[in-house]
């Protein structure tokens, strides 16, 4: 359930609101006034929407107040007013507030409006607080509308090598510091590239990211993601470790074992028309090339060459 808040002292936008909003039934709105307002940020609305005539306040002091509020930081708030003055619009938008709409205004606009923040709310809530990549959700909409369209791409399946030694080794805030450089590599080497405007990295979780390159270039995507990983990841290494070539981890036994140091795996899929049927059948196969290239001792990566 998405919760809209309308601070209001009349209820002519809740009414005008509600009766757009009739046909959603996972929105619900609520109205209060103004002296009400302390028991908004109580809570933590999907939306608040601010009718400015009714405020007894200034409306940038007030912004300024639910921003101040931990839970209602980002909060998008959304201004309805008659003021149609374009300096004091621009002074509101430029304050922290998504939207300024002036009365009088189109309710369907406004509705609209709300369901598009509420459409990227929901895309964003994908997106790993870790490292700012879209998450699953976000993955499996970019393959299908690929597929769909007929677009040939490949899907690139990225593991870390022994990351579970690593983070045992030298914690798990260093070990989201090696997550968040890996994310870069990818980025750089799939996005910021030319030709790569089309292009898409998403993270799944933990260590395990994607990549969707189109065209025929993948390959050397592959290798370029591997060698720089190899040349930088050694700043994430005492000089000890890295003279050793190895790890040393205490067992749950108390036994010492060696493992290598952390390098990438890649199970590159080329996808082509009629090769897969959907999302979850790339998947397989990029999991199947993703285990063999961890069998390979050192930075890797293993393409299906299947043809069904």
């Amino acid at each position: 359930m998405k919760d809209i808040y309308i601070l209001d002292n009349d209820e002519t936008i809740f009414n005008d609101l509600t009766s757009e909003f009739k046909k959603d039934h996972g929105i619900k709105l609520k109205r209060f006034n103004q002296s009400e307002f302390k028991v908004i940020l109580k809570h933590i609305p999907d939306i608040l929407l601010i009718n400015e005539d009714c405020l007894s306040c200034d409306l940038i002091d007030l912004a300024k107040v639910i921003r101040s509020d931990e839970n209602n930081s980002i909060t998008p708030i959304i201004v309805i007013s008659s003021n149609t003055d374009v300096n004091h619009e621009i002074k509101i938008l430029n304050n922290d507030i998504e939207l300024y709409f002036k009365k009088p205004y189109n309710k369907e606009v406004i509705y609209l409006s709300i369901r598009n923040i509420m459409r990227l709310l929901n895309s964003n809530r994908t997106v790993s607080p870790l490292t700012g990549l879209p998450g699953n959700v976000q993955i499996t909409a970019e393959m299908k509308r690929r597929i769909q369209n007929n677009i040939k791409f490949s899907m690139l399946y990225v593991d870390l090598d022994n990351f579970k030694a690593y983070n045992d080794t030298y914690g798990f805030s260093k070990g989201d510091e090696i997550i968040k450089f890996t994310a870069k590599i990818l980025t750089d080497n799939i996005l910021n590239i030319k030709g790569g405007e089309n292009n898409f990295v998403g993270h799944i979780g933990g260590d395990d990211f994607v990549g969707i390159v189109e065209g025929e270039n993948f390959e050397k995507v592959c290798q370029n993601i591997i060698i720089e990983f190899d040349n930088k990841v050694k700043h994430y290494f005492d000089e000890k470790d890295l003279l050793n070539g190895f790890l040393e981890v205490e067992n749950r036994k108390g036994t010492i074992e060696e493992f290598p140091l952390t390098t990438v795996s890649i199970g590159a899929v080329e996808v082509k028309e009629g090769k897969f049927k959907n999302p979850l059948e790339i998947g397989e196969a990029g999991a199947s090339v993703k285990h063999l290239a961890k069998t390979i001792c050192g930075s890797t990566y293993v393409i299906d060459r299947r043809n069904n």
